[in-house]
């Protein structure tokens, strides 16, 4: 019988990456789910866990066939990147005695974290991998998936994010979604059984949620308050950090009005188009043009793409970029994200528009890539989405400007001949780095995306 492990930071480097690599430094994550109890038979590729790191979760899946003899953290704990995961018990079906064990080196492109590449068995290793988060092994059989337990409820990190609030253990619920997956409607019906069973018997006190340090009592006006502390979310302790370093930016704000009636126009004309054909984008919104818009300013504004770089005798250096990766603020169930498409500038509006859907998609389900998420050069935030009109967007580390894009609105203008007349506005509000960028660089860069909004058609003429 040998013995093998694997790790977070080797199994799915793409997921939780090493320090090595570069992404944000991430050192840990939260097991959201198991697809394997002890004694479960796995094979390779099958699903031992999901996890969720500080911007996206992944599915870890086993490197060898074997049994699952212990698991190493509970659903809902953090796990360290390079500690074992799980232990899987192997055989050795060649009868050769001695460990075996299996190491990934994780690489790195431009493009983002490349696949795992396993290293050969080896008959004479040590029997255990200090590069290891994962599983132990023993012979081949077919897969057993638990079939009731502690790790077997299936649920999205959204739902499980909502059962910690409601201090709910999710494997006390039989789900009724696809699968048998946990939804939020499952909850909120176990919530209410609940309380109902709870007002059917006095109690003095309320039980805090199983995260949650015990609660602090004050009297407001006489009457009892009771305060509960809960630990951050892995996306807002990594908001928390990110934001914590864009506010030590000296940052400045133009904002300026925009003509949206041309746009309306054109937007309008695309949309009708696109019901007759067989594209993959059925209806464009706005953002697609702004960003593209964007893109074609920031060839005549380069400074705008760039970023500071202090690492050299920590002398202050402009990096500039070629590529204009322009991030979009969402607003997922994991919290706010930024993901970025990836070199605009090579790119029609429908393109954008097909890869912003993609991206709103990957964000509701949770599923959004490091690759998505790192290599941004310039922000936007679409607050009009939401129905505000003004905002003072907080600059992305890494990055020297932001745009803020409010609602779109219709209000009084005056024509040519002086007549009252309808116009379509949306109000943009820009944030920059002053260290670098001055307010003329900034206030033309601003005048030159009004303009390609304003006249699509300029636009229309430098797209490649």
């Amino acid at each position: 019988m040998s013995e093998a492990s694997s790790s977070l930071g080797s199994t799915a480097p793409e997921a939780i990456p090493r320090l090595s690599q570069g992404i944000d430094g991430i050192r840990e994550c939260e097991v959201i789910q198991w697809f394997v109890e002890p004694e479960a038979r796995v094979e390779q590729f099958d699903k031992l866990c999901e996890v969720q790191s500080d911007k996206a979760s992944v599915e870890i899946t086993s490197r060898f066939d074997g049994v699952i003899k212990k698991l190493h953290y509970e659903a809902g704990e953090m796990a360290l990147v390079g500690k074992p995961l799980c232990d899987i018990d192997i055989r050795d079906d060649i009868g050769e005695e001695g460990a075996a064990t299996a190491a990934i080196t994780p690489s790195v492109n431009r493009d983002g974290p490349s696949a795992p590449v396993p290293e050969p068995l080896s008959a004479s290793e040590p029997t255990e991998s200090t590069e290891s988060v994962g599983p132990t092994i023993t012979q081949k059989g077919e897969n057993s998936p638990p079939t009731g337990g502690k790790h077997s409820a299936l649920a999205t990190p959204a739902v499980r994010h909502l059962a910690k609030e409601l201090d709910v253990d999710i494997a006390q619920i039989t789900g009724t979604g696809n699968g048998g997956r946990v939804t939020k409607e499952d909850i909120h019906r176990f919530v209410e059984g609940r309380n109902s069973l709870s007002d059917a018997r006095p109690s003095s006190t309320s039980e805090a949620a199983s995260t949650a340090q015990p609660r602090a009592e004050s009297l407001v006006q006489g009457i009892p308050q009771r305060e509960e502390i809960i630990s951050l979310t892995p996306v807002q302790a990594q908001m928390f950090k990110a934001m914590t370093r864009s506010l030590t930016i000296p940052h400045f704000l133009y904002a300026d009005e925009v003509s949206m009636d041309s746009i309306v126009r054109l937007r309008s004309r695309i949309n009708t188009n696109l019901c007759s054909t067989t594209s993959r984008v059925t209806k464009v919104s706005f953002l697609p043009f702004i960003i593209k818009a964007m893109s074609l300013a920031l060839e005549e504004y380069p400074i705008l793409n760039s970023r500071i770089d202090c690492t050299i005798d920590n002398k202050p250096r402009l990096v500039m970029r070629t590529q204009h990766n322009i991030g979009v603020a969402m607003d997922t169930p994991q919290g706010l994200l930024v993901p970025n498409i990836k070199d605009v500038g090579s790119k029609t509006i429908l393109e954008v528009a097909a890869e912003l859907q993609r991206l709103q998609a990957a964000g509701a389900s949770g599923k959004l890539s490091a690759a998505d998420l790192t290599g941004g050069t310039i922000s936007v935030s679409n607050i009009g989405s939401l129905g505000g009109t003004y905002v003072a967007p907080v600059i992305v580390a890494n990055e020297v400007a932001i745009l803020g894009v409010g609602r779109v609105k219709t209000v009084p203008a005056f024509d040519t001949t002086g007549a009252v007349v309808p116009r379509m506005v949306a109000n943009m509000s820009w944030s920059a780095d002053h260290r670098v960028v001055d307010g003329s660089t900034m206030a033309r860069m601003a005048n030159r995306v009004k303009q390609f909004t304003e006249e699509p058609e300029l636009m229309i003429a430098r797209t490649r």
